[in-house]
């Protein structure tokens, strides 16, 4: 039988809230979603702490989200993340702590670094916890352990920014020897990369998925984790297209994750290795702000390409392994030159 089309989501949750001894009478305010089709509204109870409700478009399994899975196991670890606290699997609303609005990258707003190097240090330190205890933690109950940055993921990352960015915003028509010649490059990254050994991944680790409470860095939007090298949370949060850190600041964060990480790998060593992996995840965020942009009519990404340009060119420019690579995009996208 086909699936009933569920209620509007302030009606699902005026339904929720009706059930609950806290929810009657709560104020309900409208907050700003994410890029998928969920819906978010605070509660504002009149008595008692205020909490999140995330209102999927359809009816839900809890158990089966990706989301609680993957809180789970940060639980676990520990690593902070919103509390679960509740779920109505019919109306499909997942019941979170309120963390409050206030952003990583919000909280930076025009100071310098060593304004908010604690912070950024704090963020560091949770990704070495991720990395050692998602190692000790691994387990096929866990949904992260069975998916991976491996060939087939990254290639289809590549070739999205040679669609959407390249091609669809920039508007760049490369002949047919010149684009297998940019996909063999793509290609030797690829295969360097998922030929690393593999560790838990946030997967999306940057200033806008850390959120500021009480002095405390919480994770969020973590349901896309997976296994991957052991640069890609560090890049995303060093390599942010949403913030400018200098190179003083990225060297003294390198050298602290490495500090905690222990093992004895030395900066010149593990440097390239990370650079590598800026180079392939900044060419992906441009893919997908060129997507947002062109296929989603959605501009506000613009403000963040000229950012993540300059990381791709420094990159192109630091390395002679990809002069070829630079030579091949740089006549069809100005700021690379």
């Amino acid at each position: 039988m086909p699936t009933l089309p569920l209620p509007d989501a302030k009606d699902r949750v005026a339904q929720y809230l009706d059930a609950r001894a806290d929810g009657r009478g709560a104020r309900v305010v409208g907050l700003t979603g994410d890029a998928s089709d969920r819906k978010y509204y605070r509660i504002l109870p009149k008595d008692g702490d205020p909490f999140v409700l995330a209102v999927h478009a359809t009816a839900i399994d809890a158990e089966a989200l990706p989301f609680v899975n993957v809180a789970r196991l940060l639980e676990a670890m520990p690593v902070p993340t919103p509390r679960i606290l509740g779920y109505d699997n019919a109306l499909g609303i997942l019941a979170l702590q309120d963390l409050g609005d206030l952003t990583l990258q919000a909280h930076l707003g025009t100071q310098a670094f060593q304004a908010h190097a604690a912070l950024y240090r704090q963020a560091v330190a949770h990704i070495v916890t991720m990395q050692a205890r998602g190692a000790a933690l691994a387990s096929p109950a866990y949904l992260p352990y069975g998916i991976a940055f491996d060939v087939e993921k990254l290639t289809w990352e590549l070739d999205f920014f040679l669609k959407h960015y390249l091609a669809a915003y920039r508007d760049a028509v490369l002949p047919p020897a010149a684009f297998e010649a940019v996909r063999g490059e793509c290609r030797t990254i690829v295969e360097e990369l998922a030929g690393e050994p593999r560790v838990l991944c946030h997967r999306d680790y940057h200033s806008r998925n850390l959120m500021l409470s009480q002095g405390q860095l919480y994770l969020i939007d973590f349901q896309d984790a997976r296994m991957g090298p052991d640069t890609y949370d560090l890049v995303s949060l060093l390599r942010d297209s949403y913030v400018d850190l200098s190179e003083a600041a990225v060297n003294e964060l390198i050298a602290y994750f490495l500090a905690l990480k222990g093992g004895g790998v030395t900066e010149a060593e593990f440097r390239p290795r990370f650079d590598l992996m800026a180079l392939q995840r900044n060419l992906k965020a441009l893919g997908t702000f060129g997507y947002q942009t062109t296929a989603r009519q959605n501009p506000v990404y613009i403000q963040y390409m000229p950012r993540t340009l300059r990381y791709v060119r420094d990159t192109l420019q630091r390395y002679p392994r990809f002069a070829r690579l630079h030579e091949l995009l740089a006549p069809h996208i100005d700021e690379l030159k």
